[in-house]
């Protein structure tokens, strides 16, 4: 969508109705461009690599046009052939086994080739009644491969990652460090060139979301403007890296990871006292904490030795779940739900494993078998807890209460703003006697089988006698060298934070039906980087950031959109959206309003009257109705709103932030008509550009420049002549609308909690209220460039 359109020329109904649709078109065509189908494939002719790799040549053919038929399923298996094990594909077939699928370096004698090539209907595979089809570079890949031994390999992410050599590139002066020769020699392969250099003030108003959530203000736009020192953007990294804002926006994503809420879940949602594990993970992020032991106090903090009352305030993460109070439930039943929850959290959120599909059989296309499930279960079902909890209770057991001497010393993260005399904080602590785990058949509460001991799955390496068979035991093989998925999973997180899709695009599953990486060299350099580096997260942004590949225009030219409309190979930077957080605490800060009060309760902004009543069970207590907070407090940042699991605030929903039912490592990208609507009519908007305009009027008096004050604070950048033109037109079009109907100007500026100042004139501030309040809604104000 343009900058500008005869949308702002029109009167305010009419800014109204069109721009709602004017948004919609734009994020339509946002999403065509950004939306990722997880095996893209591009209208590039590509070459026959010189050595054929089983994971990324044949396997994805072979899954795709094959496995229907010849997969890990045997009620749809045929011909007794399976090409999903290596024993299986190279097994001998048919009744007189004198035949084979496959043999190495042998294509005469391989019946696949000879099935592929065939001409024959009843002979070609895949068949004709199957609608799949293989390409003439398809075939020449499995031809190919099985002339140069038919090599097969495990799944990749199984496989260690090692320290890729830096490759050699025709144009390595554009490279500012290692991440660009491995993104430049895919661009060279597929004959693409990477962009110039983003502008200043974007490149800064893109970092600035990226490492904290929050524009740029002007005074640090002027002072990256006019360095022209060589190490400038360097310095505004560093800056960004240590404001306390880092650690909150950072912890925004750990949320959905983590599964936060300020409730129970479940019919009444009553609410629960979590926010103080919250304060510590923005405490964690803003210190720097290695992610390696970031990690292991949330999961066995209170088993390390000599463990600390922090320590065992991180554990928190582990009682993230739901919790039932409704009567009539089966307690066991529940307790056994929640168990399940926080194993299938650390297979997501740490080894990007969709171990869940194995609750109830063994995986059907991971090596992950239902007793793997159940021993992972195992780590976990050793805390005292119940399944069905008192109403009243805000922090079931087993939990800790901390004092206002524990916040005045080693808890000082705390932000006890209510003075509380305690906090009570649900947490873990092992039983005396450990429980009984065994497989549950079905994955039914009730049904025991065989017995099993807390253990990690086989295939991605021994949990050996190094280990304890405890939560700390787990912590440690996670992080042990030798563990293939960790790293790369985490880095492929902080990727996806920067560029807005991981290298590998789902990063949920690194399994055998996850998205292969788009360049597997660079996520085994950076993998192998970050855990050699002492897994510095602050170290490997700043790594990111500082590649010119983060840093380039965003600009497209139309066959860099033909032939690569996702974005894969990043020849260009990433158009995206704000999200949910950013939007509403972007408002906040331009307008001047933003409370920038770091950690504390969950706090209740603006939302439609009457929501949590017409929801709500019935059972009463403090989540049957919404009150919104008073004060400063609905201008708290969006990390701190208060979030109802059956009634997650509506237009952090609207905006794809995930519900926290799950744990969620990758939000939806939507677009709908109802998110121009809540940029439009949700009151906090509006009262942030009434708030812009006053702030502009205060400080500027020529008209023009209080145009180009509200422009620059939400663009990052000065206005055009003829964008100042059309900005000028619509103000004095308005302007005379209210003057028509004072009324009208006096109910608009009325919105919100915030006072108007008095010796403003209405009509007039009104006029340029509805002129910031179009400015907020640009196309280019609510993308981070």
């Amino acid at each position: 969508m343009d900058t500008f359109n005869p949308i702002f020329k029109q009167r305010f109904r009419s800014f109204i109705n069109l721009i709602s649709w004017a948004i919609f078109g734009g994020a339509i065509i946002y999403s065509c461009s950004t939306s990722r189908n997880e095996e893209a494939s591009f209208e590039i002719e590509e070459a026959i690599p010189q050595v054929i790799d089983f994971n990324f040549h044949i396997k994805p053919i072979i899954s795709d046009r094959c496995f229907k038929c010849h997969g890990p399923d045997p009620k749809t298996r045929e011909a007794g052939l399976s090409l999903h094990t290596k024993k299986l594909a190279f097994g001998a077939l048919g009744e007189k086994t004198k035949h084979f699928a496959l043999v190495a370096g042998d294509t005469g004698n391989s019946t696949l080739i000879q099935r592929i090539l065939s001409s024959d209907p009843g002979e070609v595979m895949p068949p004709p009644e199957s609608n799949l089809t293989l390409s003439e570079r398809e075939k020449q890949l499995l031809i190919k491969w099985v002339e140069q031994g038919a090599e097969w390999k495990p799944h990749w992410a199984f496989i260690p990652p090692k320290n890729s050599e830096v490759p050699e590139v025709g144009n390595s002066d554009w490279a500012k460090n290692e991440i660009d020769y491995f993104i430049l020699k895919k661009l060279e392969e597929k004959s693409f060139k990477p962009s110039k250099i983003a502008p200043k003030e974007k490149l800064l108003r893109r970092v600035s979301f990226d490492l904290t959530g929050l524009p740029p203000t002007i005074s640090e736009l002027e002072s990256f403007l006019n360095n022209a020192s060589s190490d400038a953007f360097e310095k505004q990294v560093d800056r960004l890296l240590a404001s306390p804002a880092y650690g909150e926006r950072m912890a925004i994503d750990w949320m959905e990871l983590a599964r936060y809420a300020d409730t129970h879940g479940y019919q009444d949602d009553f609410e629960r006292i979590m926010w103080p594990w919250r304060d510590w993970v923005i405490h964690s992020f803003n210190k720097n904490q290695a992610y390696n032991e970031f990690v292991k106090w949330q999961l066995a903090g209170d088993l390390m030795p000599a463990a600390s009352l922090e320590m065992i305030v991180a554990t928190a993460f582990n009682r993230n779940h739901k919790i039932t109070a409704e009567g009539g439930v089966i307690p066991e039943e529940y307790r056994t739900e929640y168990v399940a929850d926080r194993g299938q959290t650390v297979s997501t959120a740490f080894m990007g494993l969709t171990m869940e599909c194995s609750r109830c059989h063994d995986h059907k296309y991971d090596p992950i078998t239902q007793k793997d499930y159940f021993s992972m279960f195992a780590f976990f079902n050793n805390i005292p807890e119940v399944g069905l909890i008192e109403m009243q209770d805000v922090a079931a057991d087993p939990h800790i209460k901390i004092s206002k001497k524990d916040i005045d010393g080693i808890l000082s993260f705390i932000n006890n703003r209510n003075d509380e005399e305690e906090i009570p904080l649900m947490v873990m602590r092992e039983m005396k006697k450990p429980r009984k785990t065994f497989i549950l058949n079905r994955g039914i509460y009730d049904q025991p089988l065989e017995q099993v001991d807390p253990a990690t799955p086989e295939f991605i390496f021994d949990f050996d006698e190094g280990f304890s068979r405890d939560r700390l035991g787990l912590a440690n093989w996670l992080f042990d060298e030798r563990n293939p998925l960790t790293a790369r999973v985490a880095v492929n997180r902080l990727w996806q934070q920067l560029f807005g899709q991981g290298i590998v695009s789902t990063p949920y599953d690194f399994g055998n039906q996850g998205a292969l990486p788009s360049h597997p060299e660079l996520l085994d350099f950076l993998a192998v980087k970050y855990e050699k580096e002492g897994w510095n997260t602050k170290k490997m942004l700043k790594y990111m950031v500082m590649s010119a590949t983060y840093q380039q225009s965003s600009n497209a030219t139309p066959e860099m959109v033909r032939k690569d409309p996702e974005n894969q190979y990043l020849a260009r930077a990433s158009r995206l959206r704000l999200s949910a957080e950013m939007l509403r605490d972007q408002a906040l800060q331009l307008s001047g309003l933003l409370n920038e009060e770091i950690g504390g309760p969950s706090v209740k902004p603006y939302q439609p009257e009457g929501l949590w009543k017409e929801t709500t069970g019935g059972g009463g207590g403090s989540t049957a109705q919404y009150e919104i907070d008073s004060g400063n407090l609905v201008y708290r940042k969006s990390l701190y709103t208060f979030w109802k699991r059956t009634v997650p605030p509506p237009n952090m929903i609207t905006f794809d932030a995930a519900s926290r039912d799950l744990c969620t490592v990758k939000r939806q990208q939507t677009s709908t008509p109802l998110q121009a609507l809540v940029l439009l009519n949700d009151p906090q908007f509006i009262e942030a550009s009434r708030s812009l305009a006053e702030e502009a009027l205060s400080n500027k008096s020529d008209p023009a420049e209080i145009m180009k004050f509200m422009f620059r604070r939400a663009t990052s950048r000065m206005p055009s002549e003829e964008e100042l033109l059309v900005l000028n037109e619509y103000f004095e079009e308005e302007r005379v609308a209210f003057s028509n109907e004072p009324s009208r100007a006096k109910a608009y500026l009325a919105i919100g909690r915030s006072e108007v100042k008095s010796s403003l004139d209405t009509v007039e501030l009104a006029a340029y209220a509805i002129v910031a309040h179009a400015i907020l809604n640009l196309d280019e104000a609510i993308t981070r460039g």
